[in-house]
């Protein structure tokens, strides 16, 4: 599959609002982002277990992993009990945490091949929509593909859902324009309704990896409407009286970086945001004379330009707008 940060595309602009947020931290050092890739934070309510997917280079090979805190240091991340298997990527947790979402080629039935899709005359893995549910004595059950028209063309991505069962997602359908969009699917009395396009504006431009409040009034995601500071920043849009939601919004130099920055999610404290960022260290010519070791060390490290999980406090753009908790 082609990088996702090459199918955002940038476009024609809009006026840039300013949005203040504080200053981001990476999220556990050597431990949770390492020289590899880490996206797609999802957090249990009280803080204390973390998944998210570690992937190579290429992202080639996804895998959902989770991770316990203890104190102020998080543990050694093993693989989730559901993933390892196949290309498995974006975990989200539902609001009452009973659920967890997300991506994988898995096939619906055992035995049959990986889902495959297609676009612009390559094939790559596809994504299906799946779940797991918590267990009365702890831990997930099998896994549970979400069956329904919102997992058509095999290319869904980064699941996010409110608290009345809406599932928010990306995708290249029919109606996306060029690249990729934001959709929704509402529940029903029998699994979801066909997916509707979420209306953010200009088709051209590309909307990816939607992290949606659980009462369902801001909707962040990444993209390039115009004023993005690398290949993709992270915006927000709030819903409006009638119901549709206002302009999105720049996310700011704090958040937003010259490099890639996609996949937020909402942590479980008022405001807290978490983004996968590529951000990485800056070398200055002529450097310290490397050797083998230290050259290694630090092209291994997690600011060598891999994407990292880094923790944001948006608290003050959300007061801005009337959300108070």
């Amino acid at each position: 599959m082609p990088s996702r940060k090459f199918l955002l595309t940038i476009c024609c602009a809009l006026a840039l609002i300013p949005a203040i947020a504080s200053a981001g931290e990476l999220l556990g050092a050597g431990v949770i982002s390492t020289g590899l890739q880490e996206t797609s934070a999802a957090l249990t309510a009280d803080g204390q277990t973390l998944y998210f997917m570690r992937s190579d280079f290429a992202e080639a090979d996804d895998t959902i992993m989770v991770s316990q805190r203890h104190g102020n240091r998080w543990s050694t991340p093993q693989v989730a009990t559901f993933s390892g298997e196949w290309h498995d990527s974006e975990p989200t947790l539902s609001p009452d945490g009973n659920r967890l979402y997300f991506v994988s080629n898995r096939p619906l039935h055992p035995g049959d091949a990986p889902v495959m899709a297609e676009m612009n005359g390559q094939q790559f893995p596809g994504s299906n929509l799946w779940y797991v549910e918590r267990q009365a004595r702890g831990g997930w059950g099998t896994p549970v593909h979400v069956d329904g028209a919102l997992n058509d063309g095999a290319m869904i991505y980064n699941p996010s859902v409110t608290a009345s069962g809406d599932i928010y997602f990306s995708a290249h359908r029919a109606d996306s324009g060029k690249a990729y969009q934001i959709y929704v699917a509402h529940p029903q009395s029998r699994g979801y309704a066909a997916p509707v396009r979420v209306e953010l504006g200009d088709l051209e431009h590309s909307r990816m990896d939607p992290a949606v409040d659980p009462q369902g009034r801001f909707l962040i995601y990444a993209g390039n409407e115009g004023d993005s500071l690398g290949s993709a920043d992270i915006y927000i849009a709030f819903r409006q009286a009638d119901g549709s939601w206002g302009k999105p919004l720049h996310l700011g130099n704090d958040v937003n970086s010259r490099t890639l920055e996609n996949a937020p999610s909402l942590g479980p404290g008022f405001g807290e945001l978490y983004v996968s960022s590529a951000r990485r260290d800056d070398v200055h010519f002529p450097k310290p004379r490397d050797n083998g070791a230290t050259l290694q060390q630090r092209l291994q490290s997690p600011l060598n330009g891999s994407r990292n999980l880094w923790r944001f406090d948006i608290a003050d753009v959300l007061r801005a707008h009337g959300i108070t908790r």
